[in-house]
């Protein structure tokens, strides 16, 4: 919400463009130039700032790390192995597949998610409201106390509005606790390796990390960089803390002669199976296909496990609006009680 990100929409358009423009002929100067004027908003900006620094002489990997904020790492890592390996129009078709991909996964989970969203919105509303018009009604008892639907203490104007407050502004809270401890980059990749061990959410971010993994390796390899090179800028491409941090890892003991399914599976951060494939395939010679069908597998299976966390998600929302009216009916049938009792 407050990142300075720019949007899946604006990047999978700025590598469609760049994609064309680069297999057109142009120079890499040119394409940007081109997409400052042509493009909107912040994307004309961002392509206005590289068009110059190439203009200076500065490396395209220069470029975009000095925007380095308004890209994800999986875009910065694969324009660089582009730039390096002379197949940016190829890198630009492969990262605009693979924001298709993620604005369909995007638009899926919004859907999904949306309507139990609304309900949740409304009921808290439909509570406040029946807050306001109980706490204007007469006391009907002896000891003058007015109806209290859920029993905390909250009449009337004043109470709707407190009742607001305090779930609108949890929320708040815990969106913001969880924005600014995932800011303090000295705390990120703890934060992320505890994400990865929840349930439901947790499998969830796993397969889109693997899925850009997967990607950036296989890419990467193509190029003939060397498998150092290539590790480092996958790991960083995987978009998430708890993989950078274990780079230095990974490369230490690739350099003492380990192999990469050994290396990488002491993280503890990749499957069984994928470990397994990555083992066979560098036996065979056949690791790009073998990233190719697991790049597409993580896909599929961050779709499904996004599938399953929104519907959690909405069954949790769900049993938070049930919570609220059968809080509220009870304490509406007690008061009711208790008027009779009185007779």
């Amino acid at each position: 919400m407050f990142s300075s990100r720019l949007s899946l929409t604006a990047l999978l358009e700025l590598c469609r463009s760049l994609k064309h423009y680069l297999g057109a002929g142009l120079t890499l100067v040119d394409a940007f130039a081109h997409q400052h004027k042509r493009g909107a908003g912040a994307m004309s900006e961002v392509a206005g700032l590289i068009a110059a620094d190439l203009r200076r002489g500065d490396s395209l990997e220069s470029a975009l790390k000095a925007q380095a904020g308004r890209f994800p790492p999986l875009f910065i890592s694969l324009a660089t192995v582009g730039e390096r390996a002379g197949m940016l129009a190829e890198i630009f078709g492969e990262l605009e597949r693979y924001f298709v991909r993620q604005q369909k996964l995007k638009r899926e989970f919004v859907g999904r998610i949306t309507w139990p969203v609304v309900q949740f919105v409304l009921a808290v509303f439909v509570l406040a409201l029946l807050i306001f018009f109980l706490g204007l009604l007469p006391a009907n008892n002896s000891g003058g106390q007015k109806y209290d639907p859920l029993g905390l203490g909250l009449l009337g104007g004043s109470g709707a509005l407190i009742f607001l407050g305090v779930v609108f502004g949890t929320l708040g809270g815990l969106f913001a606790v969880y924005y600014l401890t995932r800011r303090a980059m000295a705390n990120r990749a703890s934060v992320d390796r505890k994400l990865l061990g929840l349930p439901a959410l947790g499998p969830c971010l796993r397969a889109l990390a693997l899925g850009r993994f997967c990607l950036a390796l296989r890419l990467t390899t193509e190029t003939g960089m060397s498998l150092g090179k290539a590790v480092r800028l996958s790991m960083r491409a995987a978009g998430n803390q708890a993989f950078v941090a274990a780079t230095d890892g990974v490369l230490a003991d690739i350099e003492r002669g380990d192999d990469l399914t050994f290396a990488l599976g002491r993280t503890n951060l990749f499957p069984e199976d994928l470990m397994h494939s990555i083992a066979v395939a560098e036996e065979s010679g056949t690791l790009d296909a073998v990233l190719r069908h697991q790049g597409d597998h993580y896909h599929d299976e961050a779709s499904r496990r996004l599938a399953i966390l929104t519907t959690l998600a909405g069954y949790a929302i769900w049993g938070c609006v049930g919570l609220f009216i059968i809080i509220a009916i009870v304490r509406l049938y007690s008061s009711y009680l208790g008027m009779l009792n009185q007779f």
